[in-house]
């Protein structure tokens, strides 16, 4: 997906650089957003991320939204892309994933006014949504096959 949204005016939160501190927290919030949609795609294993050393180059890139000292939600802003937007489970439906994702918008556009973009899985309906609600339009639609091993 492509942004193709306005300039973001207005924000109400803000997040912070990602601190090793949070590992645990990001880990199982991580590992919660994505586990139903892996099993449901049957992209193993479920849980992905399990070790900090599969995030550790890119820690500079992820931002984290912190409620009362807690880890609400994070996004990945790397180069001009947006990625893996997370927000905790019992902290969805609020408004979160739109404003982390407008701050991810804007921390993008401080560095770089070339076209920002975003993956997303369709069977992800909800976050289509709040794509499409927040300025992204589709621009290209992929197949992505599986290599399922056996175990």
């Amino acid at each position: 997906m492509k942004y193709c949204g306005e300039t973001v005016k207005e924000l109400t939160l803000s997040c912070i650089p990602f601190e090793k501190k949070y590992y645990g927290e990001y880990r199982e919030i991580y590992n919660d957003c994505f586990y139903e949609m892996r099993k449901s795609l049957g992209i193993r294993p479920y849980e992905f991320l399990r070790e900090f050393r599969q995030i550790e180059e890119r820690g500079g890139d992820i931002f984290l939204l912190l409620k009362d000292g807690t880890l609400a939600g994070a996004v990945t802003c790397r180069g001009n892309e947006i990625d893996d937007l997370i927000v905790r489970k019992n902290e969805q439906n609020k408004g979160y994933g739109r404003q982390i994702l407008l701050w991810g918008i804007c921390r993008i556009r401080e560095k770089s006014h070339d076209p920002i973009t975003l993956h997303v899985a369709a069977w992800n309906e909800k976050a289509v949504r709040l794509y499409e609600r927040a300025g992204f339009r589709t621009v290209k639609t992929e197949t992505v096959e599986i290599k399922r091993t056996l175990r």
